[in-house]
């Protein structure tokens, strides 16, 4: 006999029950996360197995839309598609509750099958937040479904019929059972994610003392700024510093157990402790990190003080066999990105560093450790929350970038942007300054010129430099006629080499084209 579906009041009911039902069971996945050693968020999980999936196309596209906040919109998708299904489930459950249970559980293991992609995770702790998670979900359901049926008090001697009985049921019941399990979700996900972090990493990061560099690095004086107001300035604090990965949850290292190991080929493969590798010594370097997915004239790019140990160093410490011409870093978290083993020799600040703009590591950017290379793009080379660097060959591994459509090499190439006036914008007839910032990282800077509408180029003003791994500020004088125009910018590397007018979108090896802006002289 097939079950016939439930009025539609109580079908409301169900289906918004059945979302409810999925937030706690959700929430509780969270909590026990948190509590089990090696635990994962389930709904992180299957975030990551989804940025694992999707094709390049779809990743830089996520990018260029919603920039660094790629990844909350990720989780609402996921928490979105996840009421969705509960809602069916829901509705399931109206008729026949152990069909509802069977979701859950179905919704369990896609959790666990996430949660075996993360290198940190352990199959059990998956089995284990799921188990809670699926529980927690089919008793919230079972009783948000019979508070939804709850039949009102008979008035009389007269007999409700079914419709009526779904239309007059205790509403107040309902919503109160609702509100609760809202707010077991919520606290229960607010504890587990608070939990999560309780190695105490912030306050770990705090109190670690770093030793001085050997010579410190130059400081940013006036020279390195053209004094238009407006324009990037020329070091990139840590909040604002982009952070593009595809870590949906930051990985929260203790630097107490923390290692590095150097392994593949080379003569003497080590592990290292955090103590053990800043007193190979440590270097200060200005360097300007550039993500491949930047689009011309875009923002993910920033300029910082990197403080760490030459790489070279420390893979002369492992004994680097002939060769091997590959570097690979691993994050944690399983992220890999391999680069040239040249680039560690070639006379490049290349590093693992270990702090940034006088401070350690941010939790976001690394800690305790990760790599920095001028002059590459980051999805080769900036691993973060290094844990292993591994000697192989160009031709034996392909880093994780790479199989989905992007270039195995990821030299930056020769960029510049306006940032003033910005596009759009309205300005005053007569001098009108027009300035912003150009970079071509481990060539450096050597002229910017600015074209309006098709008229000739005209050289830019440079400020100064601190080395050629950073960007540089220009500005330029305009004489603005009343009008609408289009300008234009281009700079030329220190090798005489222009930038191309050749627009290319940020796949497969970075975007190309001169950043142009729109501006209306009144």
């Amino acid at each position: 006999m097939v079950a016939s579906s439930p009025p539609a009041p109580l079908g409301r009911r169900a289906a918004l029950g059945g979302v409810v039902a999925t937030g706690v069971a959700l929430g509780v996945g969270e909590l026990a996360a948190g509590l089990l050693p090696a635990g994962v968020s389930p709904v992180l999980a299957v975030g990551a197995a989804v940025i694992d999936a999707v094709p390049p196309q779809v990743k830089d596209l996520a990018i260029r839309w919603f920039g660094t906040a790629d990844k909350a919109v990720l989780i609402g998708g996921v928490l979105v598609l996840s009421s969705a299904f509960g809602a069916g489930l829901g509705l399931l459950g109206a008729r026949r509750l152990l069909w509802a249970a069977v979701g859950f559980a179905a919704f369990g293991v896609v959790g666990v099958l996430a949660s075996t992609g993360d290198p940190r995770a352990s199959l059990a702790a998956a089995a284990g937040v799921a188990a809670a998670a699926v529980l927690a979900g089919v008793v919230a359901l079972r009783a948000l479904l019979r508070a939804a049926a709850r039949h009102p008090q008979r008035r009389g001697d007269r007999r409700p019929d079914v419709g009526e009985v779904a239309s007059a049921a205790d509403r107040r019941a309902f919503l109160t059972t609702a509100v609760s399990g809202l707010a077991v979700a919520a606290v229960s996900a607010t504890i587990g994610r608070s939990l999560f972090r309780r190695a105490g990493v912030a306050t770990a990061r705090a109190a670690l003392v770093l030793p001085q560099p050997t010579g410190r690095a130059p400081s940013p004086g006036p020279a390195v700024r053209v004094g238009v107001e407006g324009v990037t300035p020329y070091v990139t604090p840590n909040e604002s510093f982009y952070r593009i990965d595809t870590a949906l949850s930051v990985p929260r290292v203790d630097v107490d157990t923390w290692r590095l190991r150097v392994t593949g080929e080379v003569e003497r493969p080590l592990e290292l402790t955090f103590d053990e590798l800043v007193d190979v010594g440590l270097v200060e370097h200005w360097t300007t990190l550039t993500c491949v997915s930047n689009e011309v004239g875009g923002h993910l790019i920033g300029n910082a003080l990197w403080r760490g140990v030459p790489l070279r160093r420390v893979l002369d410490l492992a004994g680097v066999r002939a060769g091997a011409t590959q570097v690979v870093g691993r994050s944690v978290d399983g992220w890999t990105a391999g680069f040239p083993t040249q680039a560690a020799y070639d006379g490049r600040a290349a590093m693992v560093a270990v702090a940034m703009n006088g401070e350690p590591l941010p939790v976001e950017h690394g800690f305790p450790a990760r790599l920095v290379v001028p002059g590459l793009y980051g999805y080769v080379s900036a691993t973060k929350w290094l844990t292993e660097i591994e000697l192989t060959t160009l031709e034996a591994f392909d880093a994780y970038w790479i199989p989905r459509g992007w270039a195995k090499f990821g030299p930056v190439k020769t960029q510049s942007r306006i940032d003033v006036p910005r596009s759009g914008a309205t300005v005053a007839a007569g001098e009108v300054a027009v300035a912003g910032v150009a970079w071509a990282q481990g060539r450096g800077v050597a002229d910017v010129e600015v074209q309006v509408d098709d008229g000739p180029w005209a050289p830019a003003r440079l400020a100064g430099v601190l080395n050629d791994d950073t960007w540089r500020q220009w500005a330029w004088s305009w004489q603005a006629t009343p009008g609408r125009h289009l300008l234009r910018v281009r700079a030329t590397d220190d090798r005489g080499e222009t930038q191309t007018s050749a627009v290319a979108p940020p796949a497969p090896d970075g975007a190309t084209g001169w950043h142009t802006v729109s501006v209306e002289v009144a």
